[in-house]
């Protein structure tokens, strides 16, 4: 039978508190259900605003510990109620070292198993994006956890510019990538639609990918453009994008089956050369 999996993506604008960024995530996990989604992409810190467009101790309060803080026991609880795979990226406090903070995904199965976390690995830290100020660069690598839907690997936003981890959540596994962001007009904008396509194609897995939107006054003026998609191991959009303004939940349909066939098709992994690669990895 064909594996195919309804997952969803959603691209949410800033409700101005926790709690109520909490609920309305947890409002459209519902919806999503209800249209049959069996996983679940929240965008990147998601139950905050993106204060990386300033230098402000004040966000270091959005911290919790993974998976023992708040809110992943409470996302543990809500993929359980669902029967939903739950990706959730938060603002991590390292529970060992008090004051080391890490941009972190937790991967929660659909019976609310925590199955792990990935650190994000690439931290970016120019004008509207003080990322450095906030987060350490993540030392996790590049995990790929078997969760019931499938194989699934995050990657998160200024990662996307980076092929290196891209490949190795592929060579890792990987059957879906997901990649929150948070990004603003202007500069990146005309690489969206680019760069997560062919990690995609070029690994030959699923991608879905989200992209906040609306102006977060309080903190700056980024203009987050949405735009968010699920795309195939051929590298095309499966259904639209999202829109470029609005909220909105993207759910769309995955034939697994796909991937295999694809990676039959284009032998990528079959033709590396990794002994010519060396001086890909030095400084």
């Amino acid at each position: 039978m064909p594996r195919i999996v309804r997952g969803a993506l959603l691209q949410a604008s800033w409700t101005g508190d926790k709690e109520s960024m909490i609920q309305k995530h947890e409002q459209y996990a519902h919806e999503a259900a209800k249209q049959g989604a069996k996983f679940m992409l929240f965008q990147e810190l998601f139950y905050g605003p993106y204060f990386c467009q300033v230098q402000d101790p004040q966000y270091f309060s959005y911290t919790e510990l993974i998976p023992d803080g708040p809110t992943t026991k409470r996302m543990q609880s809500l993929a359980r109620e669902l029967g939903m795979v739950l990706v959730v990226p938060m603002y991590e406090e390292d529970s060992t070292t008090r004051g080391i903070y890490y941009n972190t995904a937790a991967v929660i199965d659909m019976d609310g198993t925590y199955l792990g976390k990935y650190r994000k690995t690439h931290i970016p830290h120019v004008k509207g994006f003080w990322e450095k100020f906030y987060f350490r660069p993540g030392n996790l690598g590049y995990p790929v956890f078997q969760t019931a839907v499938g194989k699934i690997g995050v990657y998160i936003c200024y990662d996307r510019h980076f092929p290196e981890g891209a490949r190795a959540l592929g060579l890792n596994g990987a059957e879906i990538v997901l990649i929150p962001s948070a990004t603003s007009r202007g500069l990146s904008e005309y690489l969206w639609r680019v760069e997560q396509v062919s990690h995609a194609m070029a690994n030959g897995y699923f991608v879905g990918t989200i992209n906040r939107v609306g102006i977060e006054a309080e903190i700056g003026e980024d203009d987050f453009y949405g735009q968010s998609y699920f795309c195939d191991p051929r590298g095309q959009f499966i259904g639209g994008v999202g829109d470029p303004r609005e909220e909105e939940l993207v759910v769309r349909d995955l034939d697994l089956d796909l991937v295999t066939e694809v990676r039959q098709t284009w032998q990528f992994y079959r033709d590396r050369r990794p002994d010519m690669y060396g001086d890909l990895v030095k400084p």
